[in-house]
């Protein structure tokens, strides 16, 4: 599954991000690393996501949510 299919309100962990080397590298430097949890908080659009990770809040746009794969938390 992917991060743009989650819904608001979810929590899902994040499972392999498919992004150019230094994007990838810019998430993992901001906490974003396999096995995180993430929360969508609110959607904007297309793809578009306010998301809350290890207790701080980013907007990703869609290149970026359609190439991150999660599974939903407890799954």
């Amino acid at each position: 599954m992917l991060l743009k299919d989650i819904d608001t309100g979810q929590t899902c962990i994040v499972e392999k991000i498919n992004l150019p080397f230094q994007m990838e590298q810019r998430l993992q430097a901001l906490g974003m690393t396999k096995g995180t949890a993430i929360s969508v908080l609110n959607r904007k659009g297309k793809g578009i996501l306010i998301i809350k990770l290890r207790g701080a809040r980013f907007a990703l746009g869609y290149h970026m949510t359609k190439n991150i794969e999660v599974r939903k938390a407890g799954a």
